[in-house]
């Protein structure tokens, strides 16, 4: 399969792009990494693939997390440490409870580019109106409110490649290190029941979990798969130049691979039928997702499965829903009753995140837990009423203790925002909020 060139892609009208005003420096940029070596590799994507196959199944979950945008000021050690112990703490508690494996991937070592609602932003500086580009992620600009840092730079798209780089390294490490070992994240879930405010409605479960662990320790079970685990990175793919440099032709395979990161998706903004982001990835081998808000129809779903998936490959194409607490009993069934009907293999994600946002008072941007969690509640009401499966979730989150999201055994409300708010973006859950939810996704998948 060949791959379409850039010309051919940006005639299509490419929604949410970078306008750069050096040409020279933009394709100095993309030849340097059409030259860097593979960030990812075609086998560990197909690995993905078949993973996500067991899901489309009904025979693991996925759990997808991590920052809105990441940053490149956030890629140090213990920033990506507590990342991956926040996943791994979490996916202890839903292995448990779904009695099937999980799948981790995480928003990870690449996710530095955002869509916007808006080309500018507009802020009253020293009295007066000033009005600059909008912030896209430190992949095209910097989030100080200057002319100089909202200038779309090329150079960033290189520094992206050599931060995730930097980030996979640390990932590999930990989790191949001894960092995952399930002894040890179970004792952090320990530590949380026993701790935390809301952490003791979590008791029974914990405990299982200690009586299951206590046993395989005294029949003297110490399997390699205690120790290690597997975690997957993955990006929306946004900005064209980058994932076309980064997409080559695998020589095991002839196939094309995106090997900047294992899993990549095309966003709520960017699912146009005939756009550049569906036609680039239609093209590649990696498993890929698809954002699906309250506006998709059914015919919607079933066209973009047929155009990015036409062999109809389980494990291939992932559908994340992001309806809204309020909208998702009443919009996803007719999606998933279509699209199941007409056999296509798809593994259904919830995203709790994306449709529950709202402005404080304060002015931050800001999600209730409750609204995530009812959200959540209602995907997995909609697949259980139709006797399909609820394959996962996908979770802006962070290991940190910042104060974006309210709600939880916290008790976060909107006058704590300010604390300690760190997104550049859009609100995270917390430490304490994503465990929470992992608790009571435990829950329902029990019940599911």
């Amino acid at each position: 399969m060949t791959i379409p060139d850039l010309a051919s892609l940006h005639a299509r009208g490419a929604a949410q792009q970078p306008s750069y005003a050096d040409r020279d420096a933009l394709d100095a940029a993309v030849a340097r990494l059409r030259t860097s070596p593979p960030l990812v590799f075609a086998g560990e994507c197909d690995a993905l693939t078949d993973q996500l196959a067991a899901v489309t199944r009904g025979e693991a979950f996925l759990l997808q997390g991590g920052d809105c945008a990441e940053t490149f000021d956030g890629v140090t050690a213990d920033n990506v440490r507590n990342k991956l112990r926040v996943l791994l703490q979490m996916a202890v508690v839903l292995t448990y409870a779904a009695s099937v494996p999980v799948v981790k991937v995480g928003r990870i070592a690449g996710q530095y580019a955002k869509p916007r609602s808006s080309d500018t932003e507009t802020r009253v500086v020293d009295g007066a109106e000033v009005t600059l580009p909008a912030y896209r992620g430190d992949a095209v600009n910097g989030f100080p409110f200057t002319a100089e840092a909202r200038e779309p730079d090329p150079q960033r798209l290189v520094d992206v490649y050599n931060n995730s780089a930097a980030t996979l390294n640390l990932v590999r490490a930990f989790v191949t290190g001894g960092y995952a070992d399930l002894r040890q994240v179970h004792t952090w879930n320990t530590d949380f029941v026993r701790d935390s405010p809301a952490g003791q409605r979590y008791e029974q479960i914990a405990g299982e979990i200690d009586r299951a662990l206590t046993f395989m320790q005294a029949i003297g079970a110490d399997p390699s798969e205690l120790q290690t685990t597997q975690v997957h990175s993955s990006h929306e793919a946004l900005v064209l130049e980058y994932e076309h440099a980064m997409t080559r032709i695998d020589s095991r395979t002839s196939d094309p691979y995106d090997v900047s990161g294992h899993f990549v998706w095309i966003g709520e903004r960017t699912r146009q039928l005939d756009g550049a982001h569906v036609e680039l990835l239609r093209h590649i081998r990696n498993p890929i997702g698809v954002k699906l808000g309250p506006t998709t129809s059914a015919d919607d779903a079933l066209a973009l499965a047929q155009r990015l998936n036409p062999d109809n490959v389980p494990g291939r194409l992932t559908f994340i829903t992001r309806f809204g607490a309020g909208r998702i009993r009443d919009g996803l069934p007719a999606l998933v009753e279509k699209v199941t009907a007409e056999g296509v293999q798809v593994a259904w994600v919830c995203d709790p995140m994306h449709g529950n946002t709202f402005e404080a008072s304060s002015g931050y941007k800001t999600r209730r837990l409750d609204d995530v969690i009812e959200e959540v509640q209602g995907f997995f009401d909609v697949h259980r009423a139709l006797g399909t499966w609820p394959g996962g979730i996908h979770v802006e989150l962070t290991g940190d203790d910042v104060t974006e999201c309210v709600g939880g055994g916290e008790e976060l409300a909107e006058i704590d925002l300010h604390n300690r708010y760190e997104s550049v973006c859009d609100p995270r859950l917390n430490r304490v909020q994503s465990l929470e939810l992992a608790f009571l996704v435990a829950g329902m998948l029990r019940r599911a």
